[in-house]
């Protein structure tokens, strides 16, 4: 080819179409792989950036497969605890039956009251205080029939006479009548009777006073609140007392001879129950009892106030209409027996003395429904334990004490570690129940089901952090989706082929390589000329 010599105008031809075809190919490469940047000869710094942002989205989203796995992982944990809580209810519902079912034992622990006299639901205290009865003897020393004891209403004022309606001994000027503190003063100085704002009484006995015995008796009842009235009987004074105090009477002048009293002081007789005290051991874990019967401040009067006494200690009282009290164990007790009885209460002659509680009386047919009850318990806590274990994906069981561990971005530096719980029986503080110690009354009822509402608190708990867990997980999946797609896009940027652009070139250099051809004949042309006229 060394011995070839061109023309210029054939050399310059040859050169034009050569580089033309070298675009030509070049565009047509682009278009048939839709880049225009396909090596790094192309662009370097644009390839190794667009492989660079390629081989980052592809790291990305070989971590997808683990994300989309730890979404279904949370998932089946979700649906795990979803069932467990159901089963949880339906436990539940089982500890409820017990409740709703009749008492286990017939009778239950009981034991009864000698009958108080008087008491009742409002006072289990009995008869109400009483005075022993205080009396004075009256005597009207009538002319004609000697000395007799007076049964009229008699008068205060006047002498002994024939015929008379006097007492016997009239009560001087001045004299006082004092009673429980409230003075009775006898007053020449006027014929009525006056109270003043203190409670103290002045009866008038002057010339003309029509006042009697019987206004001396209300004024004493009016001073003691006597429920029964002060009256003259055979010829004695016979006063009624209140309840409030004891009854104290003493006088001045001749008051106390002439109505035939002695000072001194009349105590009351109190209720049977009145200050004795009553305790009752611990029964079934209860707050042993202790109470002291009366009308004070922290005392017991009534049948409410024993109750609200008697139910820490799981007991309740009732009273029948001979005034016995009766106490037996509550329904949360039902299967214990009533702690030992004391206090004076329960001292010789009195109402408790000697009681001994007796063991409950099981109820076969109640005894049997609740060991079914038990039964059916203890298979839904074997349904708890298998749904916790079925609970996994991909062998990743959330609900067995597993973790899981998922990878967000290429270096590895970016993570969530999530630590599983066990929720078997045992990890919701759960435990099979026993035939016959189980389920036997209401506290026990009650117990298990304080731990199937803590259970309940366990697994909503949970399922709130799953919860929150799942959405973090699902965010940084949407967050990885969308990554992925903003560094292709990037990378596309850099190296994809404008289309239109590449046609449009395409068909220009084609023109082109068809004008160089023509050209290129035409110098030939010329050299041909040349070699006719040699020949």
């Amino acid at each position: 080819m060394s011995n070839i010599v061109l023309s210029a105008s054939v050399r310059q031809n040859l050169l034009s179409l050569q580089s033309t075809a070298d675009l030509l190919a070049t565009t047509q490469g682009r278009l048939s792989t839709g880049k225009k940047v396909n090596t790094a000869l192309d662009n370097p710094t644009n390839f190794f950036t667009a492989q660079g942002l390629d081989n980052r989205a592809s790291d990305i989203s070989n971590l997808l497969d683990g994300i989309s796995n730890g979404v279904q992982v949370l998932q089946a944990a979700n649906t795990g605890i979803t069932s467990l809580q159901k089963l949880v209810d339906s436990a539940k519902s089982i500890a409820s039956q017990v409740l709703q079912s009749p008492t286990g034992y017939s009778p239950k622990s009981n034991v009864t009251a000698a009958a108080v006299p008087g008491a009742t639901a409002n006072n289990l205290l009995g008869t109400a205080f009483t005075n022993n009865t205080v009396t004075g003897s009256l005597v009207n020393n009538d002319d004609t029939g000697g000395a007799a004891p007076i049964t009229g209403a008699t008068k205060l004022v006047g002498t002994a006479g024939a015929g008379s309606n006097d007492l016997g001994t009239a009560i001087t000027n001045g004299s006082v009548l004092t009673v429980d503190g409230k003075t009775i003063t006898f007053s020449t100085a006027q014929t009525t009777s006056t109270t003043d704002s203190f409670g103290n009484v002045t009866i008038g006995i002057g010339a003309g006073s029509n006042l009697t015995v019987q206004t001396v008796l209300s004024a004493i009842d009016g001073i003691t609140g006597a429920a029964t009235a002060s009256t003259v009987s055979g010829g004695q004074l016979v006063l009624s007392t209140g309840t409030s105090q004891d009854l104290a009477i003493s006088g001045s002048g001749n008051v106390l001879t002439a109505l035939g009293l002695s000072a001194g002081t009349t105590a009351r007789v109190p209720p049977p129950l009145s200050g004795k005290t009553l305790t009752i051991g611990a029964t079934g874990g209860g707050t042993q009892t202790s109470v002291t019967f009366g009308f004070g401040v922290g005392q017991v009067s009534t049948l409410n106030q024993l109750n609200a006494a008697l139910a820490s200690n799981n007991l309740q009282a009732t009273i029948d209409p001979t005034g016995h009290l009766n106490i037996v164990t509550s329904n949360d007790a039902a299967s214990l027996t009533i702690g030992a009885i004391g206090g004076t209460a329960a001292a010789s002659g009195q109402p408790f003395y000697g009681l001994i509680a007796q063991a409950p009386t099981a109820d076969p047919n109640s005894q049997s429904t609740r060991a079914n009850l038990v039964a059916q318990y203890n298979n839904v806590l074997a349904q708890i334990n298998t749904t916790a274990q079925d609970s996994s994906f991909n062998g990743v069981n959330l609900l067995n004490g597993d973790t899981l561990k998922l990878v967000f971005n290429e270096t590895g530096r970016s993570t969530l570690t999530i630590q599983g719980v066990t929720l078997n029986d045992a990890g919701l503080s759960l435990a099979p129940l026993n035939q016959g110690v189980d389920f036997l009354d209401s506290k026990s009822a009650n117990a298990i089901l304080t731990s199937l509402n803590s259970a309940s608190t366990t697994l909503r708990a949970e399922a709130s952090t799953l919860g929150s867990n799942l959405s973090i997980v699902q965010i940084r999946q949407d967050f990885s989706k969308n990554l992925i797609n903003v560094l292709q896009t990037g990378s596309s940027s850099l190296t994809l082929a404008d289309t239109n652009e590449e046609a449009a070139n395409s068909q220009a250099l084609s023109t082109r390589q068809s004008i160089a051809v023509s050209a290129l004949s035409l110098a030939n042309q010329s050299q041909q000329s040349v070699l006719q006229l040699l020949r």
